[in-house]
């Protein structure tokens, strides 16, 4: 029975693609199947967009200079790091903030289009996959109840849901609430961030037990200054938590 069910599935999968065949979720062109449909950019857009590699800061996920080596090296550290204290141990990230990357994740945040969060958590999956750890608790940066009924979904919370369902770890959504409204962190300089941000998170005191010692993947979406996630970190091993990990769809990068 599960082998008709498996077959059944395939033939639907396929029939559909013939009525909707993959389009790029940059532009809309056609473009080829990749399989998983993770990965759907036609050539333009792909070439607008900077996937980070194995060259970049181990802390952060900020791209480095590449020196031809093809493999991540834990000392690898971004001169923000070196100078600004992190709460947590490691972080990547999937793209620069910029470009093709950059729109796509302004549509998810801004545009209504929460139908891109499944491909963009591919590829954060992917670019996660050196921080990912038997029975890690992945959870995702909280939006505001005000700023919540405004966009109607945590756009961070989309691509963690997919995330760890791919990874096959525990996903915990209300982790983290928001205990106060936050003004934009946009055009502020990186100590008026860290300011705005102070004392804005907290653990859910109804998951408080479920992480205590235990490690965490930190989502969200973009990460500038680090201090949305610094809070978050800081306010998880106040709870007795484990080492944090962070994972960012796109990391804004100087001179970009």
């Amino acid at each position: 029975m599960g082998g008709e069910h498996r077959v059944l599935r395939a033939a639907m999968k396929g029939a559909l693609r013939l009525i909707y065949p993959p389009q790029c979720i940059g532009c809309g062109l056609p473009v080829a199947d990749d399989g998983d449909g993770s990965l759907r950019l036609c050539p333009d857009c792909w070439r607008e967009t900077r996937f980070i590699g194995a060259a970049a800061c181990h802390r952060c996920g900020a791209p480095l200079p590449d020196d031809g080596s093809g493999t991540g090296d834990e000392s690898l550290i971004c001169d923000d790091c070196l100078a600004i204290a992190r709460p947590w141990r490691h972080g990547r990230a999937a793209v620069v903030y910029a470009g093709t990357g950059r729109s796509l994740v302004l549509a998810l945040k801004h545009g209504d289009r929460p139908d891109l969060a499944p491909a963009l958590a591919g590829w954060l999956s992917r670019a996660a996959a050196p921080l990912i750890r038997p029975g890690m608790v992945v959870a995702p940066v909280p939006l505001h109840l005000r700023r919540l009924m405004k966009r109607r979904y945590n756009q961070a919370a989309l691509v963690s849901t997919h995330l760890a369902r791919a990874r096959g770890l525990p996903h915990l959504p209300d982790l983290l609430i928001r205990r106060r409204h936050t003004e934009g962190q946009d055009h502020r300089s990186v100590s008026d961030r860290f300011a705005n941000i102070a004392g804005a998170l907290a653990i859910n005191p109804r998951r408080a037990a479920r992480i205590r010692g235990k490690a965490v993947l930190l989502v969200d979406d973009v990460m500038t200054s680090g201090a949305t996630m610094a809070a978050a970190a800081e306010a998880l091993l106040a709870a007795g938590s484990g080492p944090i990990s962070v994972a960012v769809l796109a990391r804004a990068v100087k001179d970009d």
